[in-house]
């Protein structure tokens, strides 16, 4: 199975506005794992050959302008694995990733460490909240997750995000 992303996804740490996303073009195939139930799909990508587009003035707005030249921040798949019930079209799957955040190339941020659980299902925390969509017939289907940013260790990062910090993320893919 593959897994594709796709435009109109959504970032968001602790009270900052969204960013809006395109992350098209991203994704990779995964590996089927065995599973005890019919029912059930497991699988797992692998970090070497899943791709997440980065977000730049390219793919990026935030407050409805494109990210300013220059601002990049690379995301680097660590894990990515799950299950997906074809009967109901719930996808549970475990992420962990590296967000590395640069200015102009020349300056580059401590990583941010996320790990979460993206799903279908309704997430809930102290700031945020979001409702996933089950994968559809044609594949398709929203993926949502929290998770708390733990402080990176470099002062001006951690007090602009405001570190740790909770995130959320929202990711429209198609899951074939």
């Amino acid at each position: 199975m593959e897994l594709k992303s796709l435009e109109g996804c959504r970032l968001i740490i602790g009270a900052y506005p969204p960013f809006s996303y395109n992350a098209y073009g991203g994704g990779g195939k995964g590996q089927l794992l065995p599973s005890k139930k019919n029912n059930i799909v497991c699988l797992c990508f692998s970090s070497q050959s899943f791709s997440i587009p980065p977000l730049t003035s390219k793919t990026t707005k935030f407050l409805s302008l494109p990210l300013p030249p220059g601002l990049k921040i690379q995301m680097y798949m660590d894990k990515l694995e799950g299950t997906i019930d074809m009967n109901s079209g719930e996808v549970l799957f475990e992420f962990e990733s590296k967000f590395i955040f640069s200015i102009g190339g020349m300056i580059q941020f401590p990583n941010l460490i996320i790990k979460s659980l993206l799903q279908t299902g309704k997430v809930k925390s102290t700031l945020h909240e979001a409702k996933g969509l089950v994968r559809q017939k044609n594949g398709k289907t929203k993926l949502v997750g929290i998770a708390t940013i733990p402080r990176t260790g470099n002062k001006i990062l951690d007090i602009f995000l405001d570190l740790p910090n909770e995130a959320l993320a929202e990711l429209n893919c198609e899951i074939k």
